[in-house]
């Protein structure tokens, strides 16, 4: 049902661009508009109230959520803008935005450490050793280029029981990046170990961060992306694109 309507939002606007198309303008802060949403839900924290290129139509941010709104302020839109004259999505690149995460504040001693080349680049990975989807990842990351790669090992223990063991083996092993590698690409185990780790630790991280699949990868500047992606989109993430699809 949810992909019927949205095929059926998407002829509307079609038609729509057909007859009218958008341009793009800049946007800019609606203040009197914020000043009305906040005394008409004054629990409601508003991150920013801006116009947007459809007339009468306002974007609204309320921290990671991105809605649209008319100038009354009663009546809400929440899902994607389209400007179906250039085929874009206006709304991934605010919602990009505004679940950033700041990196800066990533414990990267948790973090398994993988350099490619030069590493310059950097990207983030919150992975499960025992996750399909982690797993047909890893042969990208393998084959990327200039990139320095940190692994949350962070194990969905409801749906992966073992994940947990292996995830502590592989962090105690005394080549841990050897370990997540060989076991990711080849199916081979960590020699059972123990230690101080961050296993629990990640886990707790990656609620605290709002990652709830895996594999999860964040950018440099704190962009999240949930799934795993082929070379190109992966490499178009890492250098800075805001609307990549997962496999």
């Amino acid at each position: 049902m949810q992909r019927k309507n949205s095929l059926i939002a998407a002829g509307i606007l079609s038609l729509a661009a057909a007859a009218t198309p958008l341009t793009a303008t800049a946007q800019s802060a609606a203040p009197e508009l914020q000043a009305k949403l906040l005394q008409l839900y004054p629990k409601t924290v508003f991150t920013s109230v801006t116009t947007t290129p459809v007339s009468g139509v306002y974007e609204v941010v309320m921290g990671k959520t991105v809605s649209y709104v008319d100038a009354s302020g009663r009546y809400f839109f929440f899902g994607n803008l389209f400007d179906m004259a250039t085929r874009t999505d206006m709304t991934a690149p605010r919602i990009a935005a505004a679940t950033k995460i700041d990196v800066s504040k990533l414990p990267m001693r948790d973090a398994i450490k993988l350099v490619k080349g030069n590493g310059k680049r950097v990207l983030h990975v919150f992975s499960d050793p025992d996750c399909p989807a982690c797993r047909a990842l890893e042969p990208t990351l393998a084959g990327l280029n200039d990139v320095t790669i940190y692994v949350f090992p962070f194990p969905l223990a409801s749906i992966h029981p073992d994940a947990v063991r292996k995830a502590t083996n592989i962090w105690c092993s005394p080549d841990r990046a050897k370990a997540w590698t060989d076991w990711m690409l080849s199916s081979k185990q960590a020699a059972a170990a123990n230690c101080d780790n961050p296993v629990t630790r990640n886990m707790e991280l990656a609620q605290q961060l709002d990652i709830n699949a895996t594999p999860t990868l964040i950018s440099s500047d704190g962009r999240k992306q949930a799934g795993a992606l082929g070379e190109a989109a992966l490499n178009a993430f890492i250098n800075g694109a805001t609307n990549v699809a997962a496999q």
